[in-house]
């Protein structure tokens, strides 16, 4: 397994107005040259709003066109979520796109039921690891973060990566839990978030970041509008796993719906 490089974009997103957003992202994507993977925030196209469904993507329509462009124009894995409707359910849907244009999806487990997005979204039970470059990769959205058991490595993956809409209300939570999560799995964990303020006026100051197995931050956005890469060591990561191995005292468990 050799090195991973990685883009994290974190940026505003404008409610009702997809293609404006796409419009911008792909900009940012373009700062992306030489990485393997690059991670957009949660549903990056409309913003967490409740009028989302109203510009809800098809399965293989425009944004999974754009993301392919994209992909393929980079050389590089993108990834992040938009609203999907597949059949009759809608979804907060992670796809995964490759530069082959072939793809995969993780639709989002915890839907946040204090806005409501339990009973506009149908949730999903699939855990969904991607690999890219040799690395596993464990596909997380939002909420799903302050669940450590969804998350909980079962040697099954060396990254987590969680896309978001976190309000800066609770940055706090983000900051300390993004951490724990890499420090009890021993795995590097990516968060990206977005910038600005929604329709509601509610406020998101990104704090997009990347901590290592050991909890160490190695990527701190801040609140800035940008493409932010680091390259993360394959190395370091089976160093730490080798003399911290805590994962061989880890209790067993079986997860129920």
């Amino acid at each position: 397994m050799n090195d991973l490089r990685i883009a994290l974009i974190q940026h505003e997103i404008l409610p009702n107005n997809p293609q404006h957003n796409l419009d911008v992202f792909a900009q940012e994507i373009k700062l992306a040259s030489g990485c393997d993977l690059v991670i957009l925030p949660e549903v990056f196209t409309t913003g967490f709003c409740a009028g989302a469904r109203n510009y809800a993507e098809a399965v293989d329509g425009r944004a999974y066109e754009w993301m392919a462009r994209q992909a393929n124009a980079l050389g590089a894995v993108i990834t992040g979520s938009l609203v999907v409707k597949d059949g009759e359910n809608y979804f907060n849907r992670m796809v995964w796109m490759r530069p082959d244009g072939s793809h995969t999806h993780y639709d989002k487990r915890h839907l946040f039921r204090m806005a409501g997005e339990h009973t506009r979204y149908a949730s999903g039970n699939k855990r969904v690891v991607v690999e890219v470059k040799g690395w596993r990769v464990l596909s997380l959205v939002c909420y799903d973060l302050r669940f450590p058991v969804w998350s909980r490595n079962r040697g099954d993956y060396d990254l987590a990566i969680y896309v978001a809409n976190w309000p800066s209300a609770r940055e706090l939570h983000w900051n300390r839990l993004l951490q724990a999560r890499a420090i009890e799995n021993l795995s590097y964990v990516a968060g990206v978030n977005r910038i600005g303020v929604d329709e509601k006026q509610q406020h998101y100051g990104g704090d997009s970041s990347v901590y290592g197995p050991d909890g160490i931050e190695l990527l701190q956005a801040k609140t800035a509008n940008g493409c932010f890469i680091v390259q993360l060591s394959a190395q370091r990561l089976q160093e730490y796993r080798t003399v911290f191995p805590a994962h061989m005292d880890a209790d067993n468990f079986e997860l129920r719906d």
